[in-house]
C-alpha cells in the first residue's frame, strides 16, 4: 500500500505559479488539496481554481482556515479584517489520501508579528519549491532552499516554471544540491487538458517523492 504523504508547495515569491503546480501535483496523485490561508480573491479562490483545473473525481478540496478579504500579505490582510492569525487555528484536515498544501507567497511572508509562512509548514511534509525564471530568481531560489534547510524541513525538489533557462537551472542545481522534479513551460492556455498533460508527465517522479 502506497504511503500517503503531505506535500507542501511553496514558492520563491508571489505569482511564480504555485497554484498551477498545485493543480498538477493534485491531479497527478489524485490527492486532496488545502490552502490554509487565502488572502483576497474570495470570489475565485485558489481552491476554486484547483477545482476547475483537475479532472479526477477522487480529490477532495478542503476549506481554508483563514479567508481574508484583501490581496495583501496575510498579516496585513488579517489586520484589515480585524483579526490576528494564530497558528493553533490552522490544523491540517484529516484524510486517508495524499494532501497537497499550498502556501501563500514566499517563505518569509508574515502571518502575524512573530511568524511567517515557513513556521506554518509541518515537519512531516515533503516540500516542493516552485521557482520561476526572472532576473534575481537564482538568488531567491537559493535563499529559499537555505531557509528550508536551516529549519530542518524535507525538500522533495524544485519545479521550474517558464521556458528552459539552462544557465540559471544549472546554477540552482549546482549550489542547492536539490533535485529538479520538472518544468512547466510558458503556456498560452491553462486549463484541465494542460494540467492533465503535465500531471501524466510528472506522475512517476511525484509518486516516488
Amino acid at each position: 500500500m502506497m504511503e500517503m504523504k503531505k506535500i507542501f508547495i511553496t514558492g520563491i515569491g508571489t505569482d511564480v505559479g504555485k497554484t498551477v503546480v498545485s493543480a498538477i501535483v493534485t491531479e497527478a496523485l489524485k490527492a486532496d488539496y488545502w490552502k490554509p490561508i487565502q488572502a483576497g480573491e474570495l470570489e475565485n479562490t485558489d481552491a476554486d481554481k484547483i477545482a476547475a483545473l483537475i479532472s479526477n473525481k477522487q480529490s477532495n478540496i478542503f476549506e481554508s482556515s483563514y479567508s481574508l478579504k484583501t490581496p495583501m500579505s496575510p498579516d496585513a490582510a488579517a489586520a484589515i479584517d480585524g483579526i490576528t492569525i494564530n497558528l493553533k487555528n490552522i490544523i491540517a484536515p484529516e484524510t486517508t489520501n495524499h494532501l497537497i498544501i499550498e502556501g501563500a507567497g514566499g517563505l518569509l511572508v508574515p502571518l502575524n508579528k512573530k511568524e511567517t509562512i515557513i513556521d506554518l509548514i509541518p515537519h512531516d511534509c515533503h516540500i516542493i519549491l516552485v521557482s520561476r525564471h526572472y532576473l534575481g530568481s537564482i538568488n531567491h531560489t537559493l535563499i529559499s532552499v537555505e531557509m528550508l534547510k536551516m529549519k530542518g524541513l524535507k525538500i522533495a525538489g524544485i519545479i521550474f516554471v517558464g521556458n528552459e533557462n539552462t544557465t540559471s537551472e544549472n546554477s540552482i542545481k549546482n549550489f542547492s544540491k536539490v533535485p529538479v522534479l520538472g518544468r512547466i513551460n510558458e503556456e498560452k492556455t491553462i486549463n484541465k487538458k494542460m494540467v492533465k498533460r503535465y500531471a501524466d508527465l510528472m506522475k512517476p517522479v511525484l509518486e516516488n517523492l
